[in-house]
């Protein structure tokens, strides 16, 4: 059972107050950050972590605990912001985001921070790691759960479809991939640099249960979510189709933002668009 259980609304308030994380966090960086793709996947995470995942900021080392991959692991500002918001790592720490000797880091470090369960960074390492692990649940009859976000333009990485085909093979239908499709990719539109679509055809076609939804919409999230659980016999795959920068006006879906960080009025109108909830 999760920690929180969050409602909608709950979990709204939750990532309009983690995407204000994201905004210091990033601007307080002496490496920059990666503000797009954190904004993007903050209502994933706040509805992974206020309501969907088994397992809670006390739970951290529970063998039965649900496991979530950052595969995208430059995003990882984000997770930091709503770990810190669920209770798994103090709030104090968000600003030495990738300041020496940190338990911040620019990407997910396991050793370093409470919550993480994987090392990421090289795009495409997620999804082939969380196999075994789907794998060994089954194998040891654990109900446990393995859920694994990745980027649309992450999929580029041939790993990814391996794992697909390995997951497929051994029925691995406690695996959950999420693709957080925002349609950019580092300096562009995904569909120029690397198509994708029909993304859904190509799941499908790997053996996967499809599903879409409105990745930025939290009341979707959660019933698309909640459907997939319900779901046995093949793995499960999300498409959440966001919008890169999400939250803040003059971020969304612009290309700039994968690796940019506000900077001196750019923080206060950020902070101020992020001030009230809907």
């Amino acid at each position: 059972m999760n920690a929180f259980q969050y409602d909608a609304h709950q979990i709204k308030e939750q990532a309009r107050l983690i995407r204000r994380h994201v905004i210091r966090l990033n601007a307080d960086s002496p490496a920059g950050g990666h503000t797009g793709a954190d904004l993007s996947e903050t209502d994933i995470l706040a509805t992974l972590y206020f309501r969907i995942l088994n397992t809670g900021p006390e739970r951290t080392e529970d063998p039965e605990r649900d496991i979530y991959i950052q595969s995208k692991g430059h995003g990882v500002g984000g997770l930091y912001c709503c770990l810190a918001q669920a209770g798994y790592i103090p709030t104090e720490w968000l600003p030495t985001y990738q300041h020496f000797n940190s338990h911040l880091p620019g990407h997910p470090v396991r050793q370093k921070t409470p919550g993480i369960e994987l090392n990421t960074g090289a795009l495409g390492h997620g999804l082939p790691v969380a196999v075994g692990l789907a794998l060994a649940a089954k194998m040891s009859g654990s109900k446990k759960r393995i859920y694994v976000l990745t980027g649309d333009g992450e999929l580029a990485e041939g790993s990814n479809w391996e794992a697909a085909m390995a997951a497929a093979k051994y029925g691995l239908d406690n695996l959950f991939v999420i693709v957080d499709k925002n349609k950019l990719q580092l300096a562009g539109l995904t569909a120029e640099i690397m198509p994708l679509d029909p993304l859904d055809v190509k799941w499908a076609a790997f053996g996967f249960s499809v599903s879409e939804c409105n990745g930025n919409d939290v009341g979707q999230l959660i019933e698309a979510l909640e459907t997939m659980q319900a779901k046995t016999g093949k793995p499960q795959v999300l498409i959440a189709h966001t919008i890169k920068g999400k939250g803040v006006s003059f971020i969304e879906a612009r290309p700039e933002w994968h690796h940019r960080v506000p900077k001196g009025d750019e923080i206060n109108a950020a902070l101020e668009e992020l001030n009230h909830g809907e």
